[in-house]
């Protein structure tokens, strides 16, 4: 998230030659990218553009999206590198249990037999398995898997994820 606005996918370039994109989703919400109308792409002149999204279906790991009134390549061209956004108070809604990554960050982790604060959630990183946290610990940064056995209890309300750390997982 940036500002009041969610990042919901990165166009990458045009995509064949009707005018469609080929983009990446950053959405945490399943079924966000093909049910999504209407969204704002920020150009990557930082200017706000309003599109309709006539189509939406995946290509491998990607997604083609066809906006209403681009039918070339040239005119497809023009959202290279955009980002697909809507407001925040459109921000799609997860399944019970599960969390916007957003939401996360800033969050603190604690030990959960302890209590002891262990460090700060700053970002994510994605490697095919489970997403990472970066956590700052003592000024250095730990990647802490977010997955049930070793994060059991997000508090959102607290901004805070209580864990069961393996042993030598703090100090990788």
């Amino acid at each position: 998230m940036t500002d009041d606005r969610v990042v919901v996918a990165e166009i990458l370039r045009a995509r064949g030659n009707r005018g469609e994109v080929l983009a990446e989703s950053l959405t945490d919400v399943p079924g966000r990218i093909e049910t999504l109308k209407q969204a704002q792409a920020r150009l990557a002149n930082g200017s706000d553009v309003s599109v309709e999204i006539e189509q939406a279906w995946r290509h491998k790991e990607l997604w083609v999206l066809k906006f209403a009134g681009v039918g070339s390549i040239d005119e497809a061209e023009r959202f290279r590198g955009a980002d697909l956004w809507v407001p925040f108070s459109e921000r799609g809604q997860l399944p019970e249990g599960e969390f916007f990554r957003s939401d996360l960050v800033g969050c603190e982790l604690n030990d959960e037999r302890t209590g002891e604060r262990i460090g700060v959630v700053r970002g994510w990183q994605q490697y095919g398995g489970p997403p990472l946290m970066e956590v700052d610990v003592q000024g250095r940064e730990v990647l802490v898997p977010f997955v049930p056995s070793i994060c059991r209890k997000v508090d959102l309300a607290e901004k805070s994820i209580s864990i069961a750390a393996p042993e030598g997982l703090l100090e990788l």
